[in-house]
């Protein structure tokens, strides 16, 4: 009973609103020391909170933060959306079309889901409440749409998946290409019936846009299409590591708006604060994580749970299956950082001994993560959305219920044809 003391604790924490990396913590030391004593608890204080994060990969991380920030405060990430806007606003529910499109392309530069769901909350909202779009409509596209940066490379998320499982970051990437691009897919999928449905959530514009302004808004892209490729080249060349093209694209996205006067002083210092609170936040969980870590690894719970869920006399597929709905029921409750820490060392070696592709089964977990961020209580996107756009949470969380049932197709059929994840490895 003494031995999932910690585990009850842990639940406990989290229940009542405890910071994730306090509730690990915590109960991460108390099984320390039920575990080992005194003297364990002290030399794993002593020694993990450093080698938990001494790892050069991991470096990426915040070096892709600061890029993203420096692309919100320049600008230029509304750029994207400005040029979206001109080219598909005329379609039925173009501008929420437009800013998935857009939300698809934050994600092929930041990384991080948080920053693109405010970028487009800022840029897109007022302009769809301007051509009369419903909260709703307009709340839950620019939610759902921030969540695309965790599985269109480069994502925060797959960088750890890959630091934990010592599988490659770089192929981690290719896989999430295709099943990135089916799930934007899927999302314009959604404002197309909701318009047919109800038309009145997303008139059709009536200003007519040329030919002529939409090429002129084109010259717009020129920087964030130069700062894809630089991105593109140095993730996926074999010339330089990971953590190298991150340092290169953060360098891009800082030189490129700072030639054009976008960047000044006090722009650095903002993107530098941000992404310094948003470092501490990632790796504080990843200390703490660790230190949980070391109590399963004491108590042996988690070679006794593969062994005795890789012995059951069940389709394989299905076990599978069930991991994938826990981390998206997972997600609802705890951040996608302490979630992979907390469950990778126990669900991997399953997957594993099951037989089957981790690669695949890393895309399925993202592809559950991205439903976590959005849901209650947690949904993380929906509060930086509605903070961002002044708007009621309520109607976010409803605008987001028919892009929900999406990805729950979309996560079907990614666990129905392994092929969409394998396919560019």
């Amino acid at each position: 009973m003494v031995v999932f003391l910690p585990l009850v604790l842990l639940f406990v924490f989290l229940a009542v609103g405890t910071p994730v990396f306090l509730a690990m913590g915590v109960s991460g030391a108390l099984g320390l020391y039920l575990m080992g004593g005194p003297q364990t608890l002290l030399g794993v204080f002593s020694t993990s909170a450093y080698t938990s994060v001494a790892h050069y990969e991991l470096l990426s991380i915040p070096l892709f933060i600061l890029m993203a920030q420096f692309l919100t405060v320049s600008n230029l990430t509304k750029d994207l959306f400005g040029v979206a806007q001109k080219w598909l606003g005329h379609l039925p529910g173009g501008l929420a079309i437009a800013t998935v499109i857009s939300g698809a392309g934050l994600g092929a530069l930041c990384g991080t889901s948080t920053a693109s769901a405010s970028t487009l909350a800022s840029a897109a909202v007022p302009e769809m409440k301007r051509h009369g779009y419903s909260t709703r409509l307009s709340m839950g596209a620019v939610s759902i749409s921030g969540t695309l940066a965790i599985m269109i490379p480069p994502s925060g998320t797959l960088i750890i998946f890959g630091l934990i499982s010592e599988y490659s970051i770089t192929d981690l990437f290719r896989a999430a290409i295709i099943p990135g691009l089916i799930t934007a897919l899927s999302y314009c999928v959604v404002v197309v019936v909701w318009q047919k449905l109800w038309p009145q959530d997303a008139p059709t514009l009536s200003e007519p846009v040329s030919m002529r302004e939409k090429v002129e808004a084109t010259r717009h892209l020129w920087p964030i299409l130069l700062l894809m490729v630089v991105v593109f080249t140095c993730l996926y060349s074999g010339f330089v590591t990971i953590t190298e093209a991150a340092g290169i694209s953060a360098l891009g996205a800082f030189l490129i708006p700072l030639a054009m006067g976008r960047l000044t002083l006090a722009k650095i210092h903002v993107s530098l604060r941000k992404s310094l609170v948003t470092t501490t936040m990632i790796f504080s969980i990843i200390i703490c994580a660790a230190f949980f870590g070391y109590y399963l690894t004491l108590t042996q719970i988690t070679s006794q749970v593969v062994d005795y869920i890789s012995a059951l006399d069940i389709e394989p597929a299905l076990i599978v299956l069930s991991l994938v709905v826990l981390y998206a029921v997972l997600g609802f409750f705890m951040d996608q950082v302490a979630i992979l820490f907390l469950t990778l060392p126990l669900s991997v070696p399953i997957v594993e001994n099951l037989g089957f592709d981790v690669y695949w089964f890393a895309v399925l977990i993202v592809a559950a993560a991205e439903t976590g961020l959005v849901t209650p209580p947690v949904g993380l996107n929906c509060y930086v959305a509605s903070g961002a756009a002044n708007e009621s949470l309520e109607e976010t969380f409803a605008g987001v219920g028919p892009f929900l049932i999406a990805q729950v197709a979309v996560i079907a059929l990614l666990f129905s044809v392994p092929w969409l994840s394998l396919a560019l490895i």
